[in-house]
């Protein structure tokens, strides 16, 4: 019954009762004379009519104070747009093309989830923690719900920005929330997509909630152990912003650098894209004019693509209509990196002539790729001057070649002169290689000078061996130490 029908009842039983009294007063004293009882009666009604009325009143102008459950209501509608449901993921390795690299250091994990005992019987803990890390569009998502599929275990789905509230102590408790799920479905995955919203460096500019969010995803991580079976994967493509404590050893156990897809992964991911499309023409052409694409980005180019041949009418998605829309897909707040033939060219000598002059060095690479090269981090306290002049020699190379060969400077060298010009103030100010224990400016630029000649000096006694890194490089777009290996047995 509601609290107006229970007034009502209340105030009815009232009236009944003074009624009655009235009624019975009147024969009592033998006095009863009906018309002045129903002027009695009807006054008590009025009375209480105007009583009534007068507390609704009250009820109305009164300041509606908030009761706790509505209170209680607000602070847990924060929660509603934060759901933590597993997903059983469909796609497996196969699903992912170009990305072989990735899949077999990840093939141990997948082992590790399907057969965990055989491990447990080893004594070996599975990594905690995975860091995928590459530019965006690269397919960082797809990898870690290819590895839930091919493990077959519940895949949980979180971004890194999900975390992030206002409220102090949100994010703490859905990072909480997350993991007791996972555990108690173990094994599972974790999977946290731009992981840098919540595990920037901690520093002067203070942030009290993201701070306490990436403690408590510390405190998690230490908390379990391998195991248990629970993998945490972030995905990010600003490594350089991480705190330090979530990349140490016991964390973040491996790190697995996601780069954009060579010529033959550009084939294999159109094949994928293109697998229940109707194509006539030569996927190796369409691969060689998308040079910088992500995978993404030639997923959106297929797509495009198919939109622009069904628009003419075709039967079939042919290569024209890849060019036709190349430059729409490009479009956006950042142009992708694409290169004309000329450019490609450019690129391909620069990139050769790094290669070769940083073998002849000995400065470590797996490979170098026109867009990128994959120099190993120095993994020791103590490095010599000749060491750090190999590096930057390593650096200038590549301007060095092309100045020689197309005689004429070009803008691509602006990121390697960067980096050189840090090597020699490190050289110079931190580690007082110089001529003085104090250098300047002066001794920064005299290490460049000699570094620059030096490098030239190598580029003629590796010509010939540059020039046929070239051809290899303009074929294949990527280029491996044991590439420039064979070049030069095969020369001497």
């Amino acid at each position: 019954m509601s609290k107006n029908n229970k007034n009502v009842l209340i105030t009815s039983v009232l009236i009944v009762i003074l009624i009655g009294l009235l009624i019975a007063a009147g024969v009592k004293s033998g006095d009863l004379n009906f018309s002045v009882l129903f002027s009695q009666i009807l006054g008590v009604i009025i009375i209480f009519a105007f009583f009534i009325m007068f507390l609704l009143l009250i009820k109305k102008l009164a300041p509606q104070n908030q009761p706790p459950q509505v209170q209680v209501e607000m602070n847990t509608g924060i929660e509603k747009d934060f759901k933590i449901v597993p997903t059983t993921s469909n796609i497996t390795f196969k699903d992912v093309a170009g990305i072989n690299e990735v899949k077999e250091e990840l093939i141990e994990i997948v082992d590790f989830l399907k057969n965990p005992e055989k491990y447990r019987s080893f004594g070996i803990n599975l990594p905690k923690g995975v860091l995928l890390v590459g530019p965006p569009g690269v397919g960082k998502t797809l990898i870690a719900k290819a590895l839930a599929g091919e493990a077959g275990v519940p895949f949980f789905y979180q971004s890194g920005s999900s975390f992030v509230q206002m409220y102090v102590g949100v994010g703490a408790k859905r990072v909480r929330d997350l993991f007791s799920k996972a555990k108690a479905m173990a094994p599972s995955i974790i999977f946290i997509d731009e992981i840098d919203a919540i595990g920037k460096a901690r520093g002067n500019l203070r942030n009290d909630e993201r701070e306490a969010t990436l403690n408590q995803l510390l405190t998690e991580m230490d908390g379990f152990e391998g195991s248990e079976g629970v993998i945490v994967i972030g995905a990010t493509n600003k490594v350089e912003l991480l705190d330090e404590a979530l990349l140490r050893p016991g964390r973040f156990d491996r790190r697995i650098f996601v780069e954009l897809p060579g010529l033959q992964d550009r084939i294999e991911i159109l094949k994928v894209h293109l697998k229940n499309k109707p194509f006539k023409g030569n996927l190796e052409n369409i691969a060689k004019m998308t040079v910088g694409f992500s995978g993404a980005a030639l997923a959106s180019l297929v797509n495009e693509a198919s939109i622009h041949a069904l628009k003419q009418g075709k039967p079939y998605v042919e290569e024209s209509d890849f060019y036709a829309v190349k430059d729409k897909v490009l479009m956006g707040k950042k142009r992708l990196n694409t290169y004309s033939s000329t450019e490609k060219e450019i690129l391909s000598y620069y990139q050769a002539a790094k290669a070769v002059i940083a073998s002849w060095l000995g400065v470590d690479f797996e490979r170098i790729s026109l867009v990128k090269d994959d120099f190993k981090e120095e993994d020791k306290e103590i490095i010599s001057k000749t060491e750090l002049m190999s590096k930057i020699e390593t650096l200038l190379a590549g301007r060095v070649a092309v100045e020689e060969k197309f005689n004429e400077k070009y803008s691509n060298a602006h990121k390697d002169i960067k980096k050189a010009r840090e090597l020699a103030i490190k050289m110079i100010q931190d580690y007082g290689m110089g001529d003085r224990i104090v250098g300047d400016e002066g001794e920064i630029a005299k290490i460049l000078d000699e570094a620059y000649k030096e490098t030239k000096v190598l580029y003629e006694a590796n010509k010939e061996i540059i020039e046929r890194a070239y051809e290899l490089m303009q074929k294949n777009e990527i280029l491996h130490l044991e590439d420039i290996k064979k070049i030069k047995d095969e020369i001497f």
